[in-house]
């Protein structure tokens, strides 16, 4: 058995995507930071019989994030698809004139280094299984930068463009790389954008692996 890796585990988008892969056949590794939340959501897959765990990491941390995926694929197995889907703090999303370059390290170190160090820890178990999937989840100001929303927008924007690298070099290795833009609020009782459809898409950019960047809903002008 293969392991579903998320990275920001929590009750709605995080906790419809592990139900989904986990009902595909995979083990759930969850990780976030409150362990104790990590339980009850682990205890819930495990009530629809996916075996599912909870590690305690913080994506400012690169040394929690190894430590918490390398425990994950020795308990669970090794992880053929890895979804990084934190959302970031309000403090990340300052008006752009009223951001200095110190307000910049967290966002970045969030959308850059996080992802980054999540991938090259799972990459080589990746290239050993001959398959994987990389899933990225972003706002739309990772393709339209809000001036009211700098930090996210600058960060989001440099995540964008390390995956669609990953996209490009990882393909002949059967290893895809992909993004997933949701432009609105995540609603259960959203169209396109409830929980539960959001899974849906993100299964099925998994299973398609064809281009690399996808729209949850269609972005406004």
């Amino acid at each position: 058995m293969t392991t579903y890796a998320l990275i920001g585990a929590g009750p709605g988008l995080g906790l419809a995507s592990a139900r989904r892969f986990g009902a595909a056949g995979h083990s759930v590794a969850l990780l976030s930071r409150g362990a104790e939340r990590l339980d009850e959501l682990a205890a819930e897959l495990g009530s629809n019989g996916i075996q599912a765990r909870g590690f305690a990491a913080d994506v400012l941390d690169p040394d929690s994030l190894v430590d918490a995926l390398q425990e994950a694929t020795e308990t669970l197995g090794p992880v053929e698809i890895l979804q990084y889907s934190p959302v970031p703090p309000p403090d990340f999303m300052k008006p752009v004139l009223e951001t200095g370059a110190s307000d910049l390290y967290a966002p970045l170190a969030f959308s850059v280094r996080g992802p980054l160090t999540c991938v090259n820890t799972v990459l080589p178990g990746m290239r050993a299984l001959g398959r994987g999937t990389l899933l990225f989840v972003n706002g739309g100001s990772a393709v339209r930068p809000n001036p009211e929303r700098a930090g996210t927008s600058i960060a989001f924007a440099a995540e964008s463009a390390y995956a669609r690298m990953l996209h490009d070099v990882l393909a002949p290795w059967n290893i895809h790389a992909a993004q997933l833009i949701i432009p609105g609020v995540i609603s259960p009782d959203a169209e396109h954008s409830s929980p539960a459809v959001l899974a849906e898409r993100l299964y099925a950019i998994h299973t398609d692996r064809k281009q690399f960047r996808h729209y949850a809903e269609p972005m406004p002008d």
